[in-house]
């Protein structure tokens, strides 16, 4: 990088992935592709892997989702992070290389693109310096145009909302991406904003869910939302996926920042669905000598089942394995009865386990300093703890069980007639203050 350039005058656009810098002495503008910028990064896991069919493929991506397959028709040396002047629909547009080799052809796969169909656009050149500065100078309108955008489809009472405006790359027409629950009607917008913005106009509908993407933010996990990480193809979500997990059907905690079921909803679904293949399905109770067992709980992942002989009743549980549970129902079908479920295990509730309740709470208080008083004061008719030097003379000379009884009971009695002396020298003060303590003791 030029040492004229300073750390200031970088600016970074993570919508599309780049840094872009301008030099203070020529004023010419750089752009620079950063791996990693957001969450349209890829990683070429088959760096190194050469083969020919797929030597002048690229993948090129533009602002926020969009990406495209380009083919290298001007034989150029193109990389990976270089900026690419490409065919459009009209005119021309300019975007960043970031995959090359034959992990395209695995991203063509799942796009669903083949080199036959004639869906692949070419790759006219790298970009120059002067193409270069007019994308920017159209990349720095998107933000008053999508003002102006929102404030003309007020004006029109349209039930729609502009999310995002994209430029394309020589600044010959615009991309706004809107919101809206139902059907809208363009034919006076799309007028209005042509005449307004003097470009070529294109609206693109987008949902709740990319346009949290686009704004970003914090979920009640603590984390980035993943609609702006990482997640580019949402897929449907239903309650079912709740109802799978076993989790409560609360619209509140349900639903994500986008007013939808959460996204994550859906990446424990498949373990949750595998566990439950393995568990029986109990609709009736199971017939026990003592009585009929009641389903009450499930705990799907460990595949252990629940089970009461009060209906309704969490008191007291006594806990199966799926596998054993199979075997009961086998038994009731074939007419047979197994002993009780108390003979065999102890009731008890869901295992919880918390890590708040594994310490006490008052583990990282500081220790109290006693106050100091009463310290050494032994009190009458209690034995008090023998300080070192008498444990060490009781442990060198023991003595007798009688003995120890007369020592401590003449010890307690002497105890007791001092702390009675000193009790009544200490009320005859109160009583006379001014009576010297000597003639107190006399």
């Amino acid at each position: 990088m030029n040492n004229n350039i300073d750390s200031e005058t970088i600016r970074f656009d993570c919508n599309r992935g780049c840094a872009i810098t301008r030099d203070s002495e020529t004023g010419a503008t750089e752009c620079s592709y950063r791996v990693g910028c957001c969450k349209l990064a890829d990683v070429n896991w088959l760096n190194g892997v050469r083969q020919e069919q797929y030597k002048d493929l690229f993948e090129v991506r533009f602002k926020n989702t969009r990406k495209g397959i380009y083919l290298n028709a001007s034989n150029q040396g193109i990389r990976t992070g270089d900026l690419v002047v490409v065919e459009a629909a009209s005119g021309q547009d300019l975007g960043i290389v970031t995959l090359e080799g034959p992990v395209v052809g695995r991203q063509m796969k799942v796009k669903g693109i083949s080199l036959d169909d004639g869906q692949i656009k070419r790759i006219y050149r790298r970009a120059k310096p002067s193409d270069i500065e007019k994308w920017q100078e159209a990349v720095a309108r998107e933000n008053d145009t999508m003002i102006q955008a929102r404030r003309i489809a007020a004006e029109l009472g349209l039930d729609m909302k502009i999310g995002d405006v994209e430029f394309q790359g020589d600044g010959t027409k615009a991309i706004f991406y809107y919101i809206a629950d139902g059907r809208v009607d363009f034919r006076q917008l799309i007028k209005v904003y042509a005449e307004e913005f003097r470009i070529r106009i294109e609206m693109k509908q987008i949902g709740a869910r990319q346009e949290a993407g686009l704004i970003g933010g914090i979920g009640i996990c603590g984390r980035e939302l993943c609609c702006a990480r990482f997640i580019t193809n949402f897929q449907s979500i239903s309650t079912s996926a709740a109802r799978i997990q076993d989790l409560s059907l609360n619209q509140q905690k349900l639903q994500g920042q986008c007013g939808k079921l959460k996204c994550c909803l859906n990446y424990e679904v498949a373990n949750y669905a595998d566990a439950m293949s393995r568990i029986p399905k109990v609709s009736e109770p199971l017939e026990f000598e003592d009585g009929p067992a009641y389903l009450m709980k499930t705990d799907i992942l460990q595949e252990i089942m629940y089970f009461s002989y009060e209906k309704g009743s969490l008191a007291n549980l006594y806990p199966l394995t799926a596998e054993e549970v199979r075997e009961v129902i086998m038994m009731n079908r074939n007419g047979e009865k197994p002993e009780s479920l108390k003979v065999e295990v102890a009731p008890q509730g869901p295992q919880f386990i918390s890590a708040v309740g594994d310490d006490s709470i008052t583990r990282f208080d500081k220790p109290k300093k006693s106050s100091g008083r009463g310290r050494g004061r032994r009190r009458p008719g209690k034995d008090a703890r023998p300080r070192q030097g008498e444990a060490n003379n009781r442990e060198d000379a023991p003595k007798s069980a009688s003995a120890e009884k007369a020592a401590s009971r003449t010890g307690s009695e002497t105890r007791n007639g001092q702390e009675g002396s000193a009790g009544r020298d200490r009320r005859d003060r109160r009583r006379n203050p001014r009576k010297p303590k000597s003639e107190t003791n006399q």
